[in-house]
Formats: structure tokens, sequence, C-alpha cells
């Protein structure tokens, strides 16, 4: 509340002013309006991220779209060179050497206008502020908690589904003469397109392995994986957590879990006949 206006000693009009406990009033009205907007900000801030990761895992969807549009419905390997395969010289070279050399990472980036995993330099990977990464994909500080060093090395926030390349038939032997090696899974041949699951939402930090009971010092360090990977970081306003999924027909879900209640946690890698990790469930194991 405002004093009248007075005249001072020396007849001078001197103009009203607040008091201590009026400034007071005021500071704390303000703190709690902000403490009020605040939560709704960051509540805005994470959907946005939200929006962008998904966003990001469907333009690798059309990158996905594109490779399969120039090798004859192709697609490119899950893993990369993170998984240490032998050099193309090496006379013991394997198909699974030579699929790591020509994984997705490495074979896609181009077709978007970027570059490939493997030409970034040491301590110079892509990270959460780049299109390589959800935003919310960020690795502990330091580098005790890893079995790798993802400062230096890199890390992967999204994982393909490495259960794709569990299919004999989603292989050609070294020397077949049709789709080149790069290129590994028919997706003409894919049963079920929308209930397939092609990239994820990665776990990055070790110690929140499958269901939080397990430390997972690998986490991260894949660029393809299975589902105990599988990582539940968005927030959801106020919902129960989920991690988003690209599906082989290119749309986005956020789900809560991968892992089915059915499935003995003892397991590796889903059943056979799942729908949702294999793309070709009724033709029998490899």
């Amino acid at each position: 509340m405002l004093h009248q206006a007075y005249r001072g000693r020396h007849g001078r009009r001197c103009n009203p002013a607040f008091t201590l406990v009026e400034l007071l009033v005021v500071v704390a009205i303000i703190s709690m309006l902000m403490g009020m907007l605040m939560p709704a900000l960051q509540s805005a801030r994470d959907q946005a991220k939200d929006a962008t990761c998904a966003a990001r895992l469907q333009q690798w969807g059309l990158a996905f779209a594109c490779y399969a549009n120039e090798n004859r419905g192709f697609w490119p390997h899950c893993d990369g060179l993170d998984r240490g395969p032998r050099h193309y010289a090496d006379p013991r070279i394997t198909r699974e050497d030579l699929a790591d050399w020509h994984g997705w990472v490495d074979l896609l980036p181009p077709m978007i206008g970027m570059k490939p995993w493997r030409d970034h330099p040491r301590y110079g990977y892509p990270g959460p502020d780049t299109f390589y990464q959800c935003q919310f994909g960020e690795v502990l500080p330091g580098t005790g908690a890893y079995g790798y060093r993802p400062e230096r090395d890199g890390y992967f926030s999204y994982a393909m589904n490495s259960c794709l390349e569990l299919d004999a038939n989603a292989w050609q032997p070294i020397g077949y003469e049709g789709p080149p090696m790069p290129s590994f899974l028919d997706t003409g041949k894919i049963l079920w397109p929308a209930q397939v699951i092609t990239l994820f939402d990665q776990l990055l930090d070790p110690d929140q392995g499958f269901d939080g009971n397990v430390i997972y010092r690998e986490a991260g360090k894949y660029c393809g994986s299975y589902p105990k990977a599988f990582s539940a970081r968005h927030g959801r306003g106020g919902k129960k957590p989920g991690g988003n999924i690209l599906y082989a027909d290119g749309h986005v879900e956020c789900q809560d879990s991968v892992w089915k209640p059915e499935w003995d946690v003892s397991l590796q890698v889903p059943p056979r006949s799942d729908r949702n990790w294999y793309p070709y469930p009724n033709w029998g194991q490899s």
C-alpha cells in the first residue's frame, strides 16, 4: 500500500514509496508464482525433448526406407565396428565380421546428409544434441561406472534390434551373388511390419540394468542390442516412464516395457515365436 505524498521539512514534495514489509510481500508473491510455473516449464521442456526423440527415430525410419529402396528391399546390419570385427584383409574374417563393417550407423547417415559413425574421431562422437542420439540420452559423468570409455569411443542411446539377425535366412553366405553383403534383411518378407521393432531407446545407466536390479557396465556400448537393454527414460507427463520404439513400418510408439510377463527372466533373447522381435517368426529357428 503506497503512502500519500507529503511535503518534507523544506517544503519539497516527496514521492510515495513502498515500505520494507510491502517489498517483502511482493517478493514472496513472485517467488510463489515462480514455484508454480517452474514445474510447468520443466514439463514443457521435457515434452519438447520427448517429441524431438520421437521425430529423430522417425527420421531414422525414413533412412531405413531409403536404404531399402536402393537395395532391393534389404536393410543394413544391426551391429557395427563397436563389436571389434576382424579387418577385411584378415584371412580369418567371418561373415559376422564382414557384417559389422556394414552396420546401420555407418550406412544410413550418408543417406540423410550425415557423416558415418566410423568417420568421427575419438572424443568427437555425436552427443545428445545431435540427430544420432535421444535428447535424454546422456552417459554418467566420469568413466568408472562403465566397462568402456564412452567419452572417448562414443555411445549409442538408440540400438537396433539384434534379434533381426538371428534368423539364418536373414543372411547371405560370403560369395552370394545377390543383394550385397551390407544388406541382410529382406523387408518385403516381414510378416507384420507394424509390430516388428527396428530401433529402441537403449539403457545408458549401468546401475539400472534389466528391471533395475542388474549392473550392466556395457550400457550404451553397442549399436545393436536385445530387449534387456531397453530404457524407459521418458517421463510422459506424470505417467509411467517409457521408451520410444521405431517399428519396421516407420511409426514410433512409447512403451513402458518390452519384456513380456510370460518370459523367463533367465532368457537373453525373446522366444523365437515373438512377433515384435523377429522378422520371420514362422520360419523356424536358425
